[in-house]
């Protein structure tokens, strides 16, 4: 299974019993993938039961859901992106940021890395795939203005989740979304090789990935215990990188395949080695840029947007 197999996921659990503890429910941004490695250790490991917690783990069937879920009370935590919440909570989604699971963007624009982007500004009149409007739009106005570009010197074209295959095809010279940890091997394995144009060495102030988001309402000392479980699990894989992808490409067969394995060397740097610390001037910087791009119309202080839940106990 690839990033792009949508129609292929299904709803799932990785739950195990448990007796007297105290039960959470979260909810992927995708289907299981190396980005998770640290949330599927805590529960093959036991981290989350040592915290008292019984963790059900669910991959969605519709990625763009599990926020709006956490939102409406079904589940207590989800896992999403931090550009996307500070949009959400300007539409109004009582979501809050309570902890980090990859600190660094993944994001990035790719393009074929013989072909005739060498550099930003070769982008002009050429075609540029997405799959996700909002966000994606304005990382990539920023990325071009730092090239003297605009978004009308380019054509978007929506690629829905084909970024690797359109790019490949000749369907777009370039695609914005590209995660370089799996789309830039994805491309590889494929037969291709590509090259990525980093927002955050292109004018855009960097961002943590993927986070972990809660309904404001959230209850600190449980949301507390489960990152003590993700840290603990993030240093086993940082100390014990083999065995613990071991133990994590056993609980599914697609798992172990080289994208997967190649996935997880790349992304084990980028994991949150303090879950629960929250960077307060990275999320005033992004809502700035947010508010300069004409995505929001103010911009909110930073305790509206993230928390560090020890500080709410």
């Amino acid at each position: 299974m690839t990033r792009f197999a949508l129609a292929l996921m299904a709803t799932f659990s990785l739950t195990e019993p448990a007796l007297a503890q105290d039960s959470m429910t979260l909810i992927l941004d995708w289907y299981v993938n190396p980005d998770h490695g640290p949330v599927i250790i805590a529960q093959e490991k036991g981290f989350f039961a040592d915290a008292g917690l019984a963790v059900e783990i669910i991959a969605p069937a519709d990625p763009t859901e599990p926020p709006k879920l956490v939102a409406a009370g079904q589940a207590d935590l989800a896992i999403s992106y931090q550009p996307q919440l500070h949009l959400m909570v300007h539409e109004g989604l009582p979501l809050i940021r309570v902890g980090t699971l990859i600190a660094t963007p993944l994001n990035c624009l790719m393009v074929a890395e013989d072909g005739p982007v060498q550099a930003l500004s070769d982008l002009k009149g050429r075609r540029i795939g997405y799959s996700v409007s909002g966000v994606e739009s304005a990382v990539l106005a920023g990325m071009l203005a730092s090239a003297g570009l605009s978004i009308g010197d380019v054509e978007m074209v929506n690629v829905n989740w084909s970024l690797t295959p359109a790019l490949m095809t000749g369907q777009v010279d370039a695609v914005i979304g590209a995660f370089r940890n799996f789309e830039l091997t994805q491309m590889r394995l494929a037969g291709g090789q590509g090259r990525c144009f980093y927002p955050e060495e292109s004018g855009i102030p960097a961002y943590d990935e993927l986070i972990f988001v809660a309904q404001k309402d959230f209850d600190p000392a449980k949301v507390t215990r489960f990152l003590t479980a993700i840290e603990r699990a993030t240093a086993f894989m940082i100390n014990h990188p083999d065995e613990a992808y071991e133990i994590f490409a056993a609980t599914a067969p697609d798992l172990s395949d080289p994208l997967n394995a190649q996935a997880w060397k790349d992304t084990l740097p980028r994991f949150a080695h303090s879950p629960a610390a929250l960077d307060y001037g990275r999320y005033a910087r992004f809502e700035a840029f947010l508010l300069e791009a004409g995505l929001i119309d103010t911009a909110l202080p930073v305790g509206a947007l993230a928390i560090d839940p020890g500080a709410a106990e």
